[in-house]
């Protein structure tokens, strides 16, 4: 009976150990993955912004340089989460809140541009129809990103050290 019990520990040890070492490794590349995409993103972005000044590009492109650098954050934010789950063994919700949060906000950036765009000209059924959507979908982001600030609060209110999620 006591050779059946050890066996089963040592099995349950010996798993766990390559399961671990298999999750750390996902992690390790799923890392370079993100790492090498937010150099690519920047590299981008970069690309975008000196193509702007030398054109004094509108706000079309200005645009598309705030929400590739936007965009560029998410990945950072992502990265960080990984970085910190390989070294804590734990998974925290604030990172992904914060994701959620700069999205939404790429979200609005856009909306309030195209928005604007519509209203230039003649005002017809279907720009009117547009233009309310595009408030209703304003309004339901905005619902959402209090929520997500007030998610954030709470689990820094709600935390013992009052240290940062992630923080090491």
């Amino acid at each position: 009976m006591a050779d059946d019990a050890e066996e089963e520990s040592r099995l349950t040890r010996a798993s766990g150990f390559l399961f671990m070492h298999t999750e750390h490794a996902v992690y390790a590349v799923l890392g370079i993955l993100l790492a090498a995409t937010a150099i690519l993103a920047l590299v981008d972005a970069t690309g975008l912004l000196v193509g702007a000044i030398r054109e004094l590009g509108g706000s079309a492109k200005l645009l598309e340089i705030v929400d590739r650098l936007l965009f560029l954050l998410m990945l950072v934010e992502i990265l960080h989460t990984v970085r910190v789950s390989m070294r804590s063994g734990k998974l925290t919700c604030e990172p992904f809140l914060i994701v959620g949060l700069i999205a939404s906000i790429r979200r609005v950036l856009v909306i309030t541009l195209q928005s604007s765009e519509v209203m230039h000209g003649p005002l017809t059924p279907e720009r009117e129809a547009l233009f309310r959507a595009s408030m209703i979908e304003l309004g339901v982001l905005a619902g959402l990103i209090l929520v997500m600030v007030l998610s954030i609060f709470l689990l820094h209110r709600a935390r013992d050290d009052q240290q940062v999620a992630g923080q090491e």
